[in-house]
């Protein structure tokens, strides 16, 4: 890219590249991938603001990403060491009962006897 494009790109802040101390740029392997990715948005007829809106998003996506997994990571972790979690079991009919952690079900102890329908 030429050195003027690179210029303008740092003052509308598309790219920010870090500084050396005789204060030339210089450009880490990200801010070249964004330089391509804004070299490639450019080709389509994507003006600068256009870019610059585009990157600006697609950033905030992934914040909203990585905050979402950190969510998604703490409700896993709160659901496996809740002392009170909910425990299921199966019912006399076979339906699915919800009880309180460390408590049993009732068994039937009635006795069913059963006979073929031959015999009747």
């Amino acid at each position: 890219m030429h050195p003027q494009t690179l210029r303008q790109y740092d003052r509308l802040g598309l790219v920010s590249p870090d500084r050396t101390p005789g204060r030339s740029r210089r450009y880490s392997m990200r801010d070249v991938v964004k330089l391509r990715e804004i070299a490639e948005l450019g080709a389509e007829g994507v003006s600068l603001e256009g870019i610059r809106r585009i990157i600006a998003l697609e950033d905030h996506v992934r914040r909203l990403e990585s905050r979402l997994r950190e969510l998604e990571s703490a409700l896993a972790d709160e659901l496996l060491n809740r002392p009170g979690r909910r425990v299921f079991a199966a019912g006399p009919a076979g339906e699915v009962i919800s009880m309180r952690a460390g408590t049993r079900t009732r068994r039937a102890n009635q006795v069913v006897i059963w006979r073929p329908l031959d015999d009747l």
